[in-house]
């Protein structure tokens, strides 16, 4: 797994969605899954734009 360095707000933000003692590894997956699945969600609901 690659390193990361992130700033002190950003970890406290972290820490601020952590939940039972997860590790950084877990909540960072976990953001990474849901903003996957959102990306996913909006590329299979269609262009509704009018041409």
């Amino acid at each position: 797994m690659p390193k990361i360095h992130v700033d002190e707000d950003t970890v406290q933000r972290l820490d601020n969605l952590r939940v039972d003692e997860e590790s950084y590894d877990e909540i960072i997956n976990e953001l990474i899954n849901i903003y996957e699945a959102e990306e996913l969600t909006l590329f299979h609901g269609g262009d509704y734009s009018s041409d």
